[in-house]
């Protein structure tokens, strides 16, 4: 028992120390690395986290393809928060879905200049972007589709983030909260998404607003955006189950 404690402690140093060293390769951040919940899987994490951004580009994007190429989407995990029979069940996002979604905007709050709420009419005025990219679920299954929305580094551009942001967090109508760093919030293919696949967004894939974050697994997708806050501090969101950083 006392040598599996030793090798564990090595282990828990080693990926603590070489995630040290990626947060000094990103320049300008105070607080790179989320925290590790004193978990050697979470660790792990963090050791992926900072290998990824000490070697690889700000700025890859992850692949595109053609119309052609479009395969069918499964909608999986919440389908409906207006779902009465489900735990999750929002009443205001209930409300928003009698009205077709009229009187819906997305607050975004926190570490921004100019606080406020965005209407879906009001996004969709900002330069659109669309994109034909592939959705991998951590589930195992991919698929391809074709997103169109706002970049999320307009909208944050627009509210005015204050240099000392270093997190974007999101709340949704089911009751996730989830966070990305700015790395991610300003890459070109973050984006805001209100359509799919020349449509508006369906219920079942997030409607009206959901996040688009191609260079992470399906599920930091996060669908029913509700609120998005600018932070400093990273807001820990506990223990859910899932890495906080799935980059590929």
């Amino acid at each position: 028992m006392k040598k599996r404690q030793q090798i564990i402690t090595r282990r828990a140093a080693l990926t603590t120390g070489v995630a040290a060293l990626g947060a000094l390769l990103i320049p300008g951040c105070k607080q790179p690395m989320p925290p590790n919940y004193g978990n050697i899987l979470r660790m792990g994490d963090n050791f992926t986290y900072a290998a990824h951004r000490a070697l690889l580009s700000k700025k890859s994007l992850a692949k595109e393809y053609n119309f052609s190429d479009i395969s069918s989407m499964p909608a999986t995990g919440t389908i409906n928060p207006a779902d009465t029979s489900k735990e999750y069940f929002s009443e205001s996002y209930d409300k928003h879905l009698r009205t077709g979604f009229e009187n819906w905007q997305l607050p975004v709050e926190g570490l921004v200049a100019r606080p406020g709420n965005y209407s879906l009419n009001q996004l969709k005025r900002f330069s659109p972007r669309t994109q034909i990219t592939r959705h991998t679920c951590e589930e195992g299954w991919t698929a391809i589709a074709e997103w169109t929305g706002v970049p999320l580094r307009m909208v944050l551009e627009h509210a005015g983030i204050m240099p000392k942001a270093r997190w974007v967090n999101f709340y949704s109508y089911d009751g996730w909260l989830d966070s990305i760093d700015l790395i991610d919030a300003f890459h070109p293919q973050t984006i805001l998404a209100y359509g799919m696949n020349g449509k508006n967004l369906s219920i079942p894939h997030g409607a009206p607003v959901r996040l688009r974050l191609e260079r992470q697994i399906g599920f930091k997708s996060m669908k029913y955006l509700e609120k998005i806050v600018v932070s400093e501090e990273y807001i820990d969101p506990g223990d859910i189950g899932w890495a906080w950083y799935n980059g590929f």
